[in-house]
């Protein structure tokens, strides 16, 4: 263990090198979960790069619906590319230390795309009911000016929140113990490290998910119940198909919100380090993988726009 000795009142060392615990609890599980973990990762990165290829290259596919899918899609490669990594380097060469500055790093870059998610699939919502609810006046409302401006205020919006957020928390002093009982650097069990009450961070924790979080998914309702009331308006023979467009955006919104609150909201005391990397382990690794099933295997666009792309290959 590395520490830098300060002198203050409480004698309490500042340490500058932490040690994520991982999955040393399951010695003979180490090469399986590298072999899972990198085979998930191979197919996230594959994937969802298949996905950024085929909107550029397909006409059909120059919609806004899918120029947002493809953001959503480099949202993923960059979301789980902050973790994933270093769990299979942590995995590999079992050395699981990580310095104060790239443990902040990591949690910042994690929060900042965590809240762009949740604008991005808000803004994916809008989009979805614009297109079933006033599909006459869809390409007046969604222009290509529209939806960069969209784009661009989702993956920039959370940044100084999450980047303010990330600072208060590292502002703690830490206690002499620098084990992390997580795979990642992550706000619960950082915030257990703290040898000070953290009642206030704790707070500004909920507020700023309640902002980023809890805005975005009230929208996301606002929009499901306006496309749900329409569909319903609609003959028999055309609701399948207008269900169709945006039920996937709903799966996709309730496994990210679902886990996401979970993980976050819970009070304090129902925290548990095997409950929370489980759930971390669920919406970094597990929710992509569903997402790019749900995107790729259930469009019919993407499906048709793959076989050319595979018959010109």
């Amino acid at each position: 263990m590395k520490y830098e000795e300060m002198e203050a009142e409480d004698n309490v060392s500042r340490v500058i090198q932490l040690v994520l615990l991982g999955f040393s609890d399951l010695p003979n599980l180490q090469g399986l979960l590298f072999g899972v973990f990198s085979i998930i990762y191979i197919i996230i990165l594959t994937g969802n790069s298949l996905i950024i290829i085929l909107t550029k290259l397909d006409p059909a596919l120059q919609k806004p619906m899918y120029f947002f899918l493809s953001n959503f899609s480099s949202l993923e490669i960059c979301y789980v590319s902050i973790t994933l990594p270093r769990i299979l380097v942590n995995l590999w060469t079992q050395d699981r230390r990580i310095s104060v500055l790239d443990c902040a790093t990591q949690m910042c870059f994690l929060l900042i795309l965590g809240a762009t998610e949740c604008f991005l699939l808000a803004v994916m919502a809008y989009d979805c009911c614009v297109a079933v609810c006033d599909p006459l006046h869809y390409p007046l409302v969604v222009t290509p000016k529209v939806c960069l401006q969209l784009a661009v205020g989702s993956w920039v919006s959370g940044i100084p929140v999450q980047i303010g957020q990330m600072c208060q928390i590292f502002s703690l002093r830490f206690c002499p113990s620098n084990q992390i009982n997580h795979f990642f650097c992550d706000i619960p069990p950082i915030l257990k490290l703290a040898c000070r009450d953290t009642l206030a961070h704790e707070l500004s924790v909920y507020v700023v998910a309640l902002l980023v979080a809890a805005v975005p998914f009230m929208l996301i309702l606002a929009s499901s119940s306006k496309i749900i009331c329409t569909i319903l308006r609609l003959p028999t023979a055309s609701r399948a198909k207008a269900f169709s467009t945006c039920s996937s955006h709903l799966w996709v919104v309730l496994l990210f919100f679902g886990s996401a609150t979970i993980t976050y909201l819970r009070p304090t005391s129902s925290h548990s380090a095997g409950t929370d990397r489980l759930l971390s382990l669920f919406y970094i690794i597990v929710t992509p993988m569903i997402n790019l099933m749900i995107y790729s295997l259930r469009n019919k666009d993407v499906i048709a726009a793959l076989r050319k792309l595979l018959l010109k290959i």
